[in-house]
């Protein structure tokens, strides 16, 4: 049996980008890559925006899945926030941790409604102690709510607490990796990745 038309959205900020990437690959294009290697028949959108918040990319999102999922046997979007609501921006956090925890969960509702399966990957870590303890702080809460709502969620945070992590980002602008670094991502999302995209393809099949 051919493999289903699968259209994939990914939404985030410059980390769903790849920013600092010279392969011009990021996370995004590496599990992609991965999956169209298993013969999957995936298209992928990277929608990621720099410097964007999960709110902003709440406020956007809907409107730039439509038109790249309206057609497809199988549909799905990625949602990767948090980094930038944990910045520190003249005295204050640009997104109060309630404020992400909502973004998300109009998201996954949105998504939901449309009947397009989520999948949430939580931030990376940065160069700085007192965000990292504020990004750790909300990976855990936002792991909670999927959870809770029977989303699947991708926790990051916790395995990149060691000094190779933070070394390359350090050397680099203290957010993005390199190449090296998408690659490491991409090992860790990558699995649970490709096992919610069978479960998509499985549906596209028997719809």
């Amino acid at each position: 049996m051919p493999s289903p038309d699968l259209r994939v959205c990914f939404f985030g900020d410059s980390l769903t980008a790849g920013v600092g990437d010279d392969a011009a690959l990021g996370w995004v294009g590496r599990v992609v890559a991965a999956a169209r290697r298993a013969g999957t028949d995936l298209t992928g959108y990277n929608l990621g925006v720099r410097r964007e918040t999960s709110q902003d990319v709440q406020a956007r999102w809907l409107a730039e899945a439509r038109p790249r999922l309206h057609q497809g046997d199988g549909r799905g979007v990625v949602l990767a926030v948090g980094v930038n609501d944990t910045t520190v921006d003249g005295g204050q956090r640009r997104v109060p941790q309630s404020g992400t925890l909502r973004a998300v969960r109009l998201v996954a509702d949105q998504a939901g409604e449309q009947g397009w399966p989520l999948l949430v990957v939580g931030p990376t870590l940065v160069r700085d102690d007192q965000q990292n303890r504020r990004i750790l702080d909300l990976s855990e809460a936002i792991g909670t709510q999927c959870a809770a709502v029977h989303v699947p969620y991708v926790e990051i945070g916790t395995g990149l607490q060691d000094d190779e992590w933070l070394r390359e980002v350090a050397a680099r602008d203290g957010a993005h990796p390199s190449a090296r670094g998408y690659e490491r991502l991409s090992r860790v999302i990558g699995p649970v990745f490709l096992e919610w995209l069978g479960a998509v393809a499985e549906d596209a099949r028997i719809a």
